[in-house]
């Protein structure tokens, strides 16, 4: 990290960013969800609690067969879920995650994505912690909890320096990072546009067989849909390497949209063998918007898994 970067950061500037979403964001989530959070953070930690009769609104892959033998009658399981949450984000920071509009890059949705949920997390007595990855780990944060530790991690990431090209990004060394460290089991937020290398499926579906695995991809709209505005300077952000292009030119701008679908399509495929759900998040998407669909998101996967 520079020094000279780190001191010049506005020392306020973490503290603004936790008051706007504490008003623009939180509060609005706080009037939907009514204080309720559990479709958000409570996934597979659940421990058996008692048993009762079975009724007609039950999920039957709730039933003990054992005791419904014993008993001569229907029985089901009831479980309560684990209150106390640990939960680390795994945080992709490599160049790529600087494209977008200039108040509004990638890394900057990541920035207050993060900010809410650690925000939320830890309001209610949980822990966050977090790996800061640019092809290394660069950082790690221990889990904490309170209002400081989300200032913590807000000002750390809010005085990184601008990531440089040089290499495509591989995620294999965060995610076995996060294998070897985290140990007790835990949510954990995957942050990531997920341009990067292949072969990291194995890893993530290790990491989502002894945690609760949450990816979050972020994703800019140019980078489907390439803008008509003439001849122009592409660079590829991870490789530093640099191209010009007319974008006046129709049939390119549709090769560039079906290879990001392509994209876009095998990303989909590689999330569905190893049996996780992602939620993707675009830089021009509504924050409260999109973590009410991430709600929804986890509720269903909830259903899948009991």
């Amino acid at each position: 990290m520079n020094t000279t970067a780190a001191q010049s950061l506005d020392p306020g500037a973490a503290d603004r960013i936790l008051r706007r979403i504490d008003w623009r964001v939180i509060r609005k989530l706080d009037g939907f969800f009514q204080g309720d959070y559990r479709s958000l953070f409570y996934g597979q930690g659940l421990d058996f609690a008692d048993l009762r009769e079975y009724q007609s609104e039950d999920d039957i892959r709730h039933i003990d067969w054992n005791v419904t033998a014993r008993m001569n009658s229907l029985h089901v399981r009831q479980y309560i879920e684990e209150r106390e949450i640990t939960a680390w984000f795994l945080l992709d920071l490599s160049p790529s995650m600087g494209f977008g509009a200039l108040d509004r890059q990638k890394e900057s949705v990541l920035v207050d994505f993060v900010t809410t949920l650690a925000r939320l997390l830890t309001r209610n007595g949980n822990r966050v912690g977090a790996i800061f990855y640019n092809n290394r780990v660069e950082q790690i944060i221990l889990p904490g909890t309170g209002r400081k530790q989300v200032l913590r991690l807000t000002h750390d990431l809010l005085k990184r320096q601008p990531s440089r090209g040089g290499a495509m990004t591989n995620l294999n060394p965060l995610l076995e990072t996060a294998l070897n460290m985290v140990k007790k089991r835990s949510l954990i937020f995957l942050v990531s546009d997920f341009i990067c290398l292949p072969g990291w499926e194995k890893s993530i579906g290790f990491l989502n067989q002894r945690h609760d695995l949450l990816p979050i991809r972020l994703w800019d709209p140019r980078e489907v849909d390439l803008p008509d505005v003439g001849l122009v300077l592409l660079e590829d952000s991870e490789t530093g390497e640099q191209l010009y292009v007319d974008t006046r030119d129709k049939l390119f701008r549709r090769r560039f949209n079906e290879a990001a679908q392509e994209r876009e399509a095998a990303l989909v495929q590689t999330f569905k063998r190893v049996g996780v759900d992602v939620l993707s998040l675009s830089t021009q998407e509504d924050l409260v918007g999109a973590i009410i669909r991430f709600a929804s998101l986890r509720k269903r996967a909830r259903r899948l898994k009991r």
